[in-house]
C-alpha cells in the first residue's frame, strides 16, 4: 500500500492578501462611526463626617462621626473613574485621590446650601453624612460671644433641623440614585432603615449599628427600594466595605432610566 504524507508545502496554494502590521481588516459592510458622542461622565456626590451646631462662638453640639465611611467611598469611587465631589464635615480623614474634589462644611444649613448647589448636577447622592438632627435655637447675639459662667442652671431650647434627604428627594430626576445611611441599635435596625426608605423615597438605604460610629469597621445590610435585603459578609473595614458597597451602587445606577 503505498501511503502519501500531505505537508503542508504538498497543499494546494491559495493567495492570501498582504496585511502589513498596521492593515485593518473590515467585514463587509462594517463601518466605523466616529461620530458617536462622548459618554456622559458619571458623577457622584457624597457628603460625610458630622456637623457642629453653634451654641455660641466658641462651643457647639456635634457627633463622634469620624468622616472614614465617606472619605472611603469617595476614594473607591474616584478609581472607578466616577467623577467625585466630596461635601465634607469637620473631620480630619480624607481621601487621598487628587481626583476627588472636596468642599467643606460644618452645620446642617451650611450642607443644606451645598445640597442644592451640587446635586442637580450628580447622578449618584450618597448621604454619608452624620447630621445633627436637632441644634441649639440660639439669640443671634451670642454667635459672636460665648456665655459666661454663672451659678444658675443654663437651658438650651434644641429645634428640629430639615430633613435634607428627604427634602432632596423630592425633587429629584427619575435618572438620580439616592443612597441614604441608618445608624440605630441593633434590635431596631431593619425597622428604622425600612422606615426611612419608605419616608424619604429613596433607593437605597446602608443600615449600620451604634458601634460602627467612630470604628475602623462596619458591619451593614443594605435595603433596596425594590425589596432586596443584602447583607455584608460579616465584619469589613470601611476601606473593604467601599468596594463592597460600590458594587451594589454601580449595579442600581446602570439600570436607572437614562
Amino acid at each position: 500500500m503505498l501511503s502519501i504524507d500531505r505537508t503542508p508545502r504538498d497543499r494546494p496554494n491559495r493567495a492570501l492578501p498582504h496585511l502589513s502590521p498596521r492593515s485593518e481588516v473590515r467585514l463587509p459592510n462594517q463601518t466605523t462611526n466616529t461620530n458617536l458622542p462622548p459618554r456622559p461622565p458619571r458623577r457622584m456626590l457624597i457628603t460625610a463626617g458630622p456637623t457642629h451646631e453653634p451654641i455660641d462662638a466658641v462651643r457647639f453640639i456635634g457627633n463622634r462621626s469620624s468622616g472614614r465611611m465617606g472619605s472611603a467611598l469617595a476614594q473607591e469611587a474616584a478609581e472607578r473613574g466616577w467623577e467625585v465631589t466630596l461635601l465634607m464635615g469637620p473631620a480630619a480623614i480624607l481621601p487621598t485621590d487628587s481626583r476627588v474634589r472636596i468642599v467643606r462644611f460644618r452645620t446642617c444649613s451650611d450642607l443644606q446650601a451645598l445640597l442644592l448647589e451640587h446635586v442637580s448636577q450628580a447622578g449618584v447622592l450618597v448621604m454619608a453624612a452624620a447630621v445633627a438632627d436637632y441644634r441649639p435655637k440660639v439669640d443671634p447675639q451670642f454667635f459672636g460671644g460665648k456665655f459666661r459662667r454663672k451659678s444658675e442652671d443654663l437651658t438650651l431650647t434644641l429645634e428640629p433641623t430639615p430633613d435634607l434627604l428627604a427634602t432632596v428627594a423630592a425633587t429629584r430626576r427619575p435618572d438620580q440614585l439616592m443612597v441614604g445611611f441608618a445608624l440605630e441599635p441593633r434590635e431596631e435596625l431593619l425597622a428604622s432603615a425600612k422606615s426611612k426608605l419608605t419616608r424619604k423615597k429613596i433607593d437605597m438605604v446602608v443600615a449600620n449599628p451604634l458601634e460602627t460610629m467612630d470604628s475602623d469597621t462596619v458591619e451593614a445590610i443594605v435595603l433596596t427600594s425594590d425589596g432586596r435585603e443584602v447583607r455584608t459578609p460579616g465584619t469589613l473595614t470601611k476601606p473593604a466595605f467601599a468596594p463592597w458597597l460600590l458594587d451594589l451602587i454601580d449595579a442600581a445606577y446602570a439600570s436607572r432610566p437614562r
